[in-house]
């Protein structure tokens, strides 16, 4: 399904102090319908209460909010009705069945028994826990239950969906199962608004990043965008010894060794045309080169080096 070109969430000027401590300094952003929008940044940087403003629990000291073209100091109820949380600690009951939880939720919604039924149905079998809907969730693993409270998230049918850190404590596969629904969901045109501490999750899911730290946004775009926003890039050049090594160093005056191995770093700015005048400098060299591949920054170059993180190591490693 195509995004639409407006707004599921538009923020400008959001603000929030608590006594003399300003978590947020008014924050500006907007997120495309159908799309995943993430909002990352140190912990402390102001994300929960973001979404807790966001999903009506707050109330911001200033401020324009609108959720789901619903304005949030207007029509509160109207945003609840749009929406759909998933929190940073699962909302499930141990103590119940798995299915017990859905119908429990099916209840909340107001939802008939028949189309309750039809509802949880489709549920335990779009989230692969049809087979473990009988079994109390004391049983489930961590990314049973984080599906399973994803599935009591979208009994409502919300267009807009908050997910507070939902991979936390989910093991590699469990973190690739719930990347796999969240890209089915924007599919379905679900809105996506997503923290996460898993820079990797923000990389893959997301169509567009807000860097928050401070209480204020130091940086948005695409991911792309992001990485083109710091230096590093370089071409990583593997040798078959170390004579042809010590030969292609002399021509580069700011190549790197790669300790106890083989392979040479050539600072870039990136991007194939970086690539190519490396290799062209390489002249007769380049039959001993084995392998050669073009690094460029990650997220986590531009987390470290646009929010106090970077800093931080800096200082302990002085």
């Amino acid at each position: 399904m195509t995004a639409s070109t407006s707004p599921a969430i538009r923020v400008s000027g959001l603000r929030k102090s608590y006594g003399d401590q300003l978590v947020l300094d008014g924050i500006d952003f907007e997120v495309p319908a159908g799309t995943v929008f993430a909002l990352l940044g140190p912990n402390g940087a102001g994300k929960t209460t973001t979404i807790h403003i966001l999903t009506t629990l707050l109330t911001p000291d200033a401020g324009e909010v609108s959720v789901g073209e619903h304005d949030l100091h207007a029509d509160p109820k109207g945003v609840r009705s749009q929406i759909g949380v998933t929190g940073q600690f699962s909302a499930v009951d141990d103590l119940l069945t798995g299915e017990e939880n859905l119908r429990l939720m099916a209840a909340l919604h107001h939802l008939g028994c028949g189309e309750g039924k039809q509802r949880i149905a489709e549920l335990l079998e779009r989230f692969e826990l049809t087979e473990a809907a009988s079994k109390h969730v004391a049983t489930y693993s961590g990314g049973m239950k984080r599906r399973l409270d994803l599935a009591m998230t979208l009994m409502g049918s919300p267009r807009i969906v908050f997910l507070d850190e939902p991979t936390s404590g989910v093991d590699p596969r469990g973190r690739r199962t719930m990347w796999q629904i969240v890209g089915d969901l924007v599919k379905d045109g679900i809105t996506i608004f997503l923290t996460t501490q898993y820079l990797e999750e923000a990389d893959e899911l997301a169509n567009q990043i807000a860097l928050l730290d401070h209480g204020r946004i130091v940086a948005e775009g695409t991911p792309a965008q992001l990485k083109r926003l710091v230096p590093g890039g370089a071409v990583r050049l593997e040798f078959s010894d170390a004579e042809a090594l010590e030969r292609v160093a002399g021509r580069f005056a700011s190549a790197r060794r790669e300790p106890d191995s083989l392979v040479l770093h050539v600072p870039t700015e990136g991007g194939v045309t970086a690539l190519r005048s490396v290799l062209d400098q390489l002249d007769g060299g380049a039959a001993d080169v084995t392998d050669v591949s073009l690094q460029t920054p990650d997220l986590d170059d531009v987390f470290l080096s646009l929010t106090g993180q970077g800093d931080a190591r800096k200082a302990a490693t002085e």
